[in-house]
Parts: C-alpha cells; structure tokens; sequence
C-alpha cells in the first residue's frame, strides 16, 4: 500500500497540535484562577483563599511546562512538512508568531519564576503583580495565536505579491472577521476548562472525605464561575456560529449536514449518519425547522448546503459533524451541572450529595475533550483549505519521502504519550498529597506580617529564643 504524504504531514501536525493544546486550554484558565485567588486573600485576608492559590500553582506549573516543551515542535512543523505554506504565507503569519514570543513569553518566562518561588522573596503585593502579569501574558499569547489562525480562516489585510502573500493592513490582517468571535469562544473555552478541572478535583476530596473545607470552598466558586461561564459560551458560541455562516458556509453545512445546494427550513440534526459517497444523511434524528431558526432567526431560513462547491472542496463531513455534536453535548452537560449544583446548594445538600459529586470528579477531562472537539470542527471545516479560499493544503505539502513523515510521527507518538504519562503521575501525586494545612500558611504569615518565609522563620526562631528564657 502507498504511503499518502500529504496525509501522514496532516496528521502528525494533527497529533502534535492536539496534543500541544490541552495545556494551553488549562494553564490560561488556571492562571486567572489562582490570580483571583490571591487577589481574593490580599483583600480579605482569608487563609483560604491562599491555600487555594498555594495549591493549584504547582499543578500550574507542571502543566505550563507541558506545554511549552509540547509547543516548540509546531513552529518547526510549518518548514519542515509544509515548507512552500511557509514561503507563501511567511510575510504574514511569521510576524505574528514573533509578536507571541516578544510579547506574552517574554512576560511570562520573566515573572513566572517570581509566581513560583518568590514567595519567601518578595512581597505578597509583588507576588501578586508577578501573578496577574504571568495571566495576563497566557492572555497574550492566545491573542496572537488566535490571531494567527483566525486569518487562515477568513483570510483579510493581504495581498498578492510575485506570487506570494504580503501584509496590506495590519489591522485587517489581525482582526479579521472571525478574529474577536474565535478569541472570546476559545478564552472563555480555557476558563471553563479550569472551573471544571478544578471542580473535579474538589469534589473528588468530598467524595472521599479528605480536606473537607478545601473541598467546600473550591466547589462552591467553581459552581458560581460555571453558572456564569456556560451560558455565555453557549452566547459567544451562536455568534461565532452566525460568523461561520456569513464567512464559510461549506464548514457550516458539514457542522450540520445539509447536503442539497441551498435549503429552507432546515431541521437541527440530533443525530445521522454522513454519508459522503452518497452526499446525504442516513438515520436522522431532527427537529424540523430548528437549525434554520438558530442561524437565520426564521423558521424557513435559507442555508448554504455542500452540494453548492465540488466534493473535491467538501471537508469530512463525518469528523467535522460528529466532533461538533461532542462539544456541544459537552456543552450542555457542563451547563446542566452548573444549574444542578448550584441548585442543590440552595437547597443545602451540595456537600453531602455523593451521588452529584461522585460523576463530576469525572468531569475533570471534561473541558479539554470538548476544546480539541471544537478544534477538530475549526481545523477539518476548513479543509481542503489551508488558507481558506487562497491556499490549498495539497499544495504546499514538503515533498518528503512518506517513510521519513511515517516514522517522524511514531517517534511523535511514543514520545508524547510517554510525556502525558509523566505529567499525569505528577499530576495525580499532587492532587492525592493535598493542600497545605491552613494553620501553617498562617504560622508561615506569608506576606501579611512579613514578606515571605525566611523572615517568618527568622521571627519564629526568635520568638522560641525568648520564649525559652
């Protein structure tokens, strides 16, 4: 059987970013978290809002390093599996990946040290600002990225130049028309995947009875945080669905397998099978009129169907359809539990309710599933486009021999899945040791009577030397 080049360079792209993009979508929420946590402890003095953030900065930590280690290989990727992308599309994308680096990892790689270890070095107010500047710059750095990819989906701002792409306007280029819709869905994606991280874990210390008041408090603002986040992704998400519309209909009408050239009336599908070969849809399960009313506020709204371009400019429309439904059923469980426990700790039974908490300490992998789903619909949408109607992706594949890019991606593969494993061992030895007892962070009196630990322990000594006389 003959090796496809061009297919073994999308997936070990796929792999490699898939991968990559599980700890972005932790760390960015998990940065603003601890944060809030901490700003939370500098106005009210509250210990435990500092144990909080004391605890959920290792797992930070842990993971902000994943993804660094997991990211570097993307850049590399463009020259060496799609190097004429790269000689088109360099003038326009290059710029922007410079400006994440001189921008959000300068920031980043120049305070996480102080967010780190400078609690026995700094002050708490310092410590604080070295924080927000780390969340700030994870902030940053999806701007860029977003940015980035955004315009290789609704390209703008450009023009061309001896047959290559060059910058027109900055402005067009970096906020592009699907730009601000796509930045807020994937930001506000991060902090949900956090809230749900973090509420997982909290409600697996109920579960089991450990470190009940950690427990209780991270519980309680990760169900306030969700009842607020999921219903507005679920706003940010049907707007960026009317964009898609406006901007790419072919990947709306895989999103929702609308086959004929243009439809009215169009059903929301609950479930069916894509059929390619055929162009149409087997064992549908619809709500008649549904979809036509979500995407054009009419009952018999008109939409755009793939039979409208040739099959050979038609994504998977099986990926791109069920990787959809994934992160929208997600979706509306994660709001579902939102409702549920908040509801039941209006009525008081949050805490001792094991059969609620017992299915969402399996949430924990919730936020990042339905992330690389919604990427999945982004990225395969809008196939076979690399640069969405200018660039196509068949076109500027290395020309590598198949094995190389065969053996590239196994090395990928064995290498990366030995790396989660590590960052999981890590991950769940943390999660069992558990938070630090609060009578030693307040014995500790970080930033409050002193600014870190060496004065504390310094004060500490003393007051036993005068105690002794």
């Amino acid at each position: 059987m003959e090796l496809d080049v061009a297919l073994l360079s999308r997936l070990q792209f796929a792999f490699t970013v898939s991968f990559h993009i599980i700890f972005p979508s932790i760390t960015i929420g998990l940065a603003t978290l601890i944060a809030i946590w901490e700003a939370l402890w500098l106005k009210t003095g509250n210990p435990q809002y500092l144990q909080l953030a004391k605890f959920w900065i290792k797992p930070f930590a842990i993971t902000f390093g994943m993804g660094v280690v997991s990211g570097i290989v993307l850049s590399y990727e463009f020259g060496t599996n799609f190097s004429k992308f790269s000689e088109l599309a360099g003038a326009v994308l290059g710029p922007l990946m410079a400006y994440e680096v001189l921008t959000a990892f300068f920031l980043e790689a120049g305070f996480l040290g102080v967010m780190l270890f400078g609690w026995q070095r700094v002050s708490a107010k310092m410590h604080f600002f070295a924080t927000v500047t780390v969340a700030i710059g994870t902030w940053i750095s999806a701007f860029w990225i977003i940015a980035a990819n955004s315009w290789m989906q609704t390209p703008q701002g450009h023009q061309w130049v001896d047959g290559k792409l060059e910058v027109a306007s900055w402005l067009e280029v970096i906020f592009n028309p699907s730009m601000p819709y796509r930045l807020s869905h994937m930001l506000l994606a991060a902090l949900i995947t956090a809230t749900f991280v973090v509420m997982a874990t909290h409600a697996w210390y109920l579960k089991r009875g450990e470190h009940q008041e950690f427990g209780r408090k991270g519980l309680s603002m990760m169900l306030w945080f969700a009842l607020v986040l999921t219903p507005l992704q679920a706003w940010v998400g049907d707007l960026h669905g009317l964009n898609v519309k406006e901007h790419q209909p072919i990947k709306l009408a895989a999103m929702e397998g609308i086959w004929p050239e243009s439809e009215t009336s169009v059903p929301l599908l609950l479930f069916a099978l894509p059929d390619m070969k055929n162009e149409t849809n087997h064992a549908e399960i619809a709500l008649p009129g549904v979809a036509s009313l979500i995407l054009t506020h009419s009952w018999h709204g008109e939409l755009q169907g793939l039979k409208s371009v040739p099959a050979a400019d038609r994504p998977n429309v099986p990926l791109v359809f069920f990787s959809f439904r994934i992160m929208v059923g997600i979706g509306v469980l994660m709001i579902g539990v939102a409702l549920l426990g908040n509801y039941l700790r209006y009525r008081g039974t949050l805490y001792q309710a094991h059969w609620f908490l017992t299915p969402v300490s399996w949430l924990a992998p919730a936020g990042v599933i339905a992330v690389l789903a919604g990427w999945y619909v982004v990225e395969i949408g809008r196939q076979p486009w690399l640069v969405y109607g200018l660039i196509r992706t068949s076109d500027v594949v290395s020309p590598l021999p198949a094995e190389r890019v065969l053996f590239s991606l196994t090395l990928f593969v064995l290498a990366y899945s030995l790396l989660f494993g590590v960052y999981l061992y890590f991950m769940r030895k943390l999660i069992k040791k558990g938070p630090a007892p609060l009578e030693l962070l307040q014995q500790q009196r970080i930033g409050v009577k002193a600014s870190g630990y060496a004065l504390s322990f310094t004060k500490q000594l003393a007051d036993e030397s005068e105690g002794a006389r």
